[in-house]
């Protein structure tokens, strides 16, 4: 009985840490990072101003689209910070105009 007992108590101490771990990995802090959502994955309206709502966006890894991540996970997932994602957007619309 004692060994059912320290089992039970073991397993319903992982699961209520689990729980916590999980409610301040919520609580982080996010930021938004251009360039690396999914076409469909994007979090808001873009750059460009054509849509202004999540899920519309139509390419992969659009320069002009953006998604919450973990706070300073953007860089390592390939993407960009607004300031950089606006020059490298404009400098992008440049291009294919001249």
């Amino acid at each position: 009985m004692k060994t059912t007992n320290i089992a039970i108590a073991a397993a319903l101490a992982t699961v209520l840490t689990t729980g916590v771990i999980t409610d301040v990995e919520a609580k982080k802090k996010k930021e938004k990072c251009y360039g690396v959502s999914a076409a469909g994955q994007n979090d808001c309206a873009n750059l460009a101003g054509t849509h202004s709502c999540a899920g519309q966006s139509t390419v992969d890894n659009d320069i002009g689209e953006w998604r919450l991540v973990p706070a300073g996970t953007c860089k390592e997932l390939g993407g960009h910070d607004r300031k950089s994602a606006k020059k490298l957007f404009k400098e992008m619309q440049a291009k294919k105009n001249s």
